[in-house]
């Protein structure tokens, strides 16, 4: 993506963080989409219920939406909780400023714990000032009983239910989603959850079938899947795309759901699909260095054989032994980069490696010309002895690629690449590394296990050593 999806969720807090403001943000950071916020009320509670509610000034609730909306903007809007006339009036206001059509609407009347949100005298306002601004509605059973004035537990079948969401329909919402977690459906033998999902415009039902969950943890389950529907909206689904995406995400939120936490009614894991990763920060590549023991690093990249070509002490004899090894060197440097795009496992990588054996090929050229200056021939390098840390280097790189993976054979080679790009901003101020290919590698091979990272730190460090040994090669002359 080159600009991350933006949602703003109007809705409550709840201080226990499994509902509101907070399973919003939650959510919409879980789906990679970038979450504002306008608060509209606090409320004091936790699994067990709600002990207290204090609404939002109008005046600062209108102060937000503004601060939001005329900066950073949003490309979807989640509405929950609202508690009060003059606060829907505010907000439907101040909208009409700024128009957004993909309009996501909890209709947040009662909590889970059984505590009333939306004030009585409310709900008329919600549903002629709201409604018809509204993309997707999501009411649960009890709540699309409240909006058509109808007896509590009047819904009963799933008949019921189409006939609800097309009744709803007709008060303005493109879309109703009638969730179905409140009237479970007896399907072939097995308890289902049915969500009813109904287009205004054309009568079309579209039914979203899931397993039924039988469990008491499924606090902020509204809010977490209203925040997600507009989080696929504000990616650019359609919206029955969107209400399956979202059904998807809460049933594996609820199916993960974190345990002992409060003693009531839990919430549900918004974070089930997203996994820690073993090394800290976000680059791959810096936590290698990291992982290596105390003062390895800088025994490499400021080595005596590197101060001495830096400050022109380095002997002659030293620097032009180095000049023939390093051509031998980049000989297997490119075999190496032959066999990690036979391991890529697809076209692009491959080709990304190809690329890198045409540049060496460019290199070795350049290499030579550069010899020649020195007094140097071809004959004079092939000739040479291939050196026995020549030789531990690169065999070693060789035999992990041969053995593992391409991550395996991309770390192993990785001191040269960054070690020298270090060097070159130690000495020269021009870094010349490519690190992007190891991020793309770790991401599918270590993102998620912390032996596999130990594996590969093992394997940078050892070919750190190795490039340390390549320095003193050209002190040693052997």
């Amino acid at each position: 993506m080159t600009a991350i999806p933006k949602v703003l969720t109007i809705a409550g807090s709840d201080s226990g963080g499994g509902a509101g403001i907070q399973a919003d943000i939650k959510t919409l950071t879980s789906l990679n989409v970038y979450g504002s916020s306008v608060l509209t009320s606090l409320t004091s509670q936790n699994t067990l219920g709600v002990d207290g509610i204090h609404d939002v000034p109008t005046d600062f609730v209108r102060k937000q939406l503004e601060a939001v909306l005329s900066d950073i903007g949003t490309d979807a809007i989640k509405m929950g909780m609202l508690s009060s006339c003059a606060i829907i009036r505010t907000i439907v206001e101040t909208l009409k400023k700024y128009p957004y059509d993909k309009l996501v609407v909890d209709p947040v009347m009662i909590s889970t714990s059984g505590s009333k949100l939306l004030a009585d005298d409310a709900i008329q306002t919600f549903i002629n000032e709201l409604l018809p601004i509204t993309m997707v509605l999501t009411p649960n059973v009890p709540e699309a009983e409240v909006l058509l004035g109808k007896a509590t537990g009047s819904i009963k079948t799933l008949e019921d239910v189409r006939e609800a969401a097309k009744q709803i329909g007709a008060l303005g919402p493109k879309f109703v989603l009638v969730k179905g977690g409140h009237l479970p459906q007896e399907i072939n033998g097995q308890k289902k959850v049915v969500d009813v999902l109904y287009e205004s415009a054309t009568g079309a039902f579209d039914d979203i079938v899931n397993p039924y969950l039988d469990t008491k943890d499924t606090h902020g389950t509204g809010c977490t899947l209203s925040a997600a529907i507009a989080g696929e909206l504000a990616k650019g689904q359609d919206v029955l795309g969107s209400v399956k995406s979202a059904t998807t995400y809460v049933q594996d939120a609820i199916v993960s759901c974190l345990d002992s936490l409060g003693k009531g009614a839990g919430p549900v894991n918004h974070f089930h699909n997203i996994h820690a990763r073993p090394y800290s920060g976000n680059s791959f590549v810096k936590a290698l260095v990291q992982s290596l023991p105390e003062g390895l690093w800088d025994e490499f990249i400021d080595h005596p054989f590197v101060r001495g070509m830096a400050d022109g002490t380095l002997p002659r004899e030293s620097f032009i032994y180095y000049l023939k090894q390093d051509y031998l060197y980049l000989q297997h440097y490119a075999r190496s980069a032959a066999l990690a795009a036979y391991k890529s496992p697809n076209i692009d990588m491959a080709a990304r490696n190809a690329k890198i054996i045409m540049h060496i090929q460019e290199e070795m050229q350049m290499h030579l010309k550069y010899c020649e200056e020195w007094g140097i021939s071809k004959e004079d390098i092939l000739t040479t002895k291939e050196s026995v840390y020549n030789v531990a280097y690169t065999r070693y790189v060789l035999d992990k690629g041969a053995t593992g993976d391409q991550l395996d054979l991309q770390v192993a080679m990785a001191p040269c690449l960054l070690g020298y790009g270090d060097i070159g901003v130690n000495l020269y101020n021009d870094p010349n590394t490519k690190r992007e290919l190891l991020e793309e590698l770790a991401i599918h091979n270590v993102s998620t296990s912390p032996s596999r990272f130990k594996e590969v730190c093992e394997i940078f460090e050892q070919g750190t050593r190795l490039e340390i040994a390549f320095w003193q090669m050209g002190l040693d002359r052997k």
